[in-house]
Order: C-alpha cells, then structure tokens, then sequence
C-alpha cells in the first residue's frame, strides 16, 4: 500500500533524526566543549530554557524559534504602510500607501494563506513581497484574515470565498472605481483564489483580468508528507476534535509543519537552547512561523476531505461552493504558476498540474528551494534562481528538460508579465481618500489575535 509505504518511511526517517548523536549531549563533541568550558552552566540555562517552553505551551514542550521580542507588528514586522478600509467577520483588507507617482489602473487583490498571517508576503522591508510589489506601481490590496474562535465553528468554505476574495473585490471597486483586479493566491489561499477564478466563470462574471497561483495544489492527487496526517481514520479523529473546540487549534498545525522539517525546526533548537543553554537569534521568518492561527472547524472539515482526501476540485462540476458547481477548466483568464523545487507542502509536480487543468494561457515557472523561502525571494538578495519554460508539455518531466534556468528572482519575471494587465496607468490611490474611508492604520487588528 503506497499510503502505508510513505507513512512508515515518515516516521522512521523522524526516528533516525531523533537518534542522531548530535541530539544526545553525551555525543555531539560542541556541547562536550561547552560543558567543560562553562562546567555546566549551559545545560542550567538550557534547562531553565526547556521549563520555559513547557509553561508557555501549558505542559506541551513548544520550542522557542527567535528572540520575539525583537519583533514589533507594524513597527519592524508587517510594516508596509497602507490601511485597513474594508472588514467583515473573516477578513480585514488592507490598502497600501502607494510609493509611486502613478499606478497600474487595475489593482491587484492578494488572498494569502490563512493557515499562517498574511504577514509572511510583508516581513520586512528588505523582503517584503508587498512593498515590492507597491514599489513597482501596483495598487495593492492583501486579504489579512481573522484568527477564528469557537464563534465562527460554523463558518465554511463558501463563507471564506464570499466574505473573502467576492467582498474585497466589491470594496476594491468601491475604493478605485476600477470593475476587474489581478487576483494572486499562495498556497490555499491560491486554492480559494482558483475556486474564486472557477466560480466567476461560471456566473459569467468577469471581474478578474489574470490569476496568480503561488505554491497552489489544485490536483491533491500527491499531496506531499502532508498526506501521511490525513485518512480517514485521522479525519474522523480531527472532526471529533474540532467538533468539541470548534476550530482546529493553531499549534497543532505548527507542531505538523514543524514535523516535516524535524532538524531544522527540532533538532537545532534542542541543541542550541537546551544543550548549549543560548537563545535563539531574531529571525522574522520564524517569528511568522510561530504566530500560528486557528481554522473554523467547518471550513477545515470541507478542506481536507472534499480536497486533499477525495480531490473533488479538478473534477468538473464535483465540488459546489456557494450553490455554484465549479469546473476550473472554464478559467480562461491568463495565470501565472509558481512552484517551488524542494516543496514539502506543495509538491512542484503536482502544482505542474495545474497546467492541464485550467482553460486559459498558464506561464509556468519553478523557483529553486521551498514552500517559504522560494516564495519569498527578493531580487536585491540574488539568492535563489528559477526556471522558465513557455511551453506547458504533458508531464512535469517534460517541462524542465526543456526549461532553461534563470538567475536571480521570479519576482521580476512574474511583474513583466503582470504588466501586460495593468490596464494602463492611473495617479496613485491614497487609500481612504476615494471610495471606502480607512478603519484604521495596517497591519490592521486581526493580525494581533495570537493562538
């Protein structure tokens, strides 16, 4: 059985990483060294470092990753300027301040994961996704999703698509004047932004220019090490869980994600905090990643079994949202494709699929590294490169034996072709001046409702 097969190469890989001498301080030679220069006194601080982490995670070891109180929102952290002029029960949207004398006329609308905060596309500004994106003339509008509590147990899957991406498109029209955006979804967020695309088609509506689809699975047929969490027997063990809480708790999706990449996530800060008795550095991409959030516990239920379990979405008419069956061959827009080489969430191959999927022109390209830092990869860093291939064969393998490797960024290339639908240019958009007036000051409120 290939499920069984992946589940037990899953954990006993876990059980080599957990094994490794390095983990053990009786044999990792850096910790020896430690203990005899400090005659223990880092395995004290380690120790009191360890019966921290058990008070903050309530009698559950929950590791510190960086110093977080080196991180500020809005002040260090998700710091783009802009405001919040739109704000139901899942989402605030947020505007940009525009940091250039003109702007494409049409805005572009980004729907972020909600597994995570919005905040991974706007981490500082020297690798801010969106403050590049404002740089480079764009009016920028990000979805910055609630953090759900037990009230919102009830909301689902078509509540996330109508108070999600329908609503901000409603507000940005109100705000611009403009009657059509570019949508760009990550991860799930890109899976609601397809549905989103899928939905529109079928009512004829045509409000979207082009799709962006970051690290996006719309086939789950391989879904990647996430698979090995989700049967049925897992699901039903989930939706009792979620059941009795009503939402899914946000740590354990960190403890899940954390599991996928044990040495560095585990193992490393085992040793560094506990065994040699340091605190870990500021780092803004792991403070993201600690800053977990929960999911309703309906939307989640409808996610992972009518998606990653039965795999209803490429299916034509199979899966219904909002009383709208959707068939993603019916996207005629243009879309942009990104996978990741190393992806452990979103295995590149099966967001290649996406290609045979859609109706429309698909550019595909594949970043070098993963599911996060492959995403967000600013130019200015020149730190990982990406492949290009015009042509949309069959098999992924065919694609990147004919795809020639770029230098630098994705982010540059993904903009030229953006700019084929900028509509023209139009004075910068000062948000709260036009349409909609502004609720107050990014990164708004939502994003400070910690799990």
């Amino acid at each position: 059985d290939p499920a069984q097969r992946r589940k037990a190469e899953f954990y006993l890989r876990l059980i080599a990483d957990a094994l490794a001498p390095t983990n053990f301080p009786s044999t990792n030679p850096k910790v020896q060294r430690a203990i005899a220069a400090e005659k223990g006194a880092n395995l004290v601080r380690g120790l009191d470092h360890f019966l921290g982490d058990l008070e903050k995670g309530e009698g559950r070891l929950r590791i510190s990753m960086t110093d977080t109180a080196a991180f500020r929102l809005g002040e260090n952290i998700a710091a783009t300027p802009g405001k919040v002029v739109a704000r139901n029960d899942l989402m605030e949207l947020i505007q940009y301040e525009p940091l250039t004398a003109d702007v494409a006329k049409r805005p572009l609308l980004v729907v972020p994961p909600w597994i995570n905060k919005y905040y991974v596309l706007d981490l500082q500004p020297k690798n801010s996704f969106l403050r590049w994106t404002v740089e480079q003339g764009q009016t920028v509008f990000v979805i910055s999703w609630v953090n759900p509590d037990a009230s919102l147990a009830h909301k689902s899957f078509d509540d996330y698509l109508r108070e999600g991406p329908l609503a901000a498109m409603d507000a940005i029209a109100k705000a611009t004047g403009e009657k059509d955006v570019n949508l760009v979804g990550y991860c799930i967020g890109g899976t609601l932004a397809a549905s989103t695309a899928a939905w529109l088609a079928a009512k004829k509506d045509r409000r979207l220019a082009s799709l962006t689809l970051l690290t996006t699975m719309l086939d789950f047929t391989d879904a990647g090490e996430l698979a090995v969490f989700i049967d049925e027997d897992q699901l039903a063990r989930l939706d009792a869980h979620m059941d009795r809480k009503g939402y899914l708790d946000g740590h354990q999706m960190a403890r899940v994600f954390n599991l996928m990449r044990d040495n560095d996530l585990i193992w490393s800060f085992v040793i560094n905090n506990y065994f040699l008795g340091r605190e870990p550095p500021p780092f803004d991409l792991l403070y993201w990643n600690a800053d977990s959030t929960r999911m309703p516990a309906m939307m989640h239920k409808f996610y992972l079994r009518k998606m990653y379990l039965e795999n209803k979405l490429i299916e034509p008419g199979a899966l219904t949202l909002a009383g709208v069956p959707l068939d993603l061959g019916r996207i005629q827009i243009p879309t942009y494709v990104l996978a990741t080489r190393e992806d452990h969430i979103a295995p590149w191959k099966s967001v290649y699929a996406a290609t045979r999927v859609l109706g429309g022109p698909v550019r595909f390209a594949l970043a070098a590294s993963g599911h996060i830092a492959g995403v967000i990869n600013p130019p200015a860093a020149n730190k990982y490169g990406f492949w290009l291939n015009t042509q949309t064969p069959k098999t992924p393998e065919a694609w990147l034996a004919g795809a020639t490797a770029h230098d630098g960024s994705w982010w540059t290339d993904w903009m030229r072709w953006l700019g084929e639908f900028a509509d023209g240019r139009h004075p910068a958009r000062i948000p709260g001046k036009d349409g909609l007036e502004a609720l107050g000051p990014a990164p708004g409120d939502y994003v400070k409702t910690r799990a």
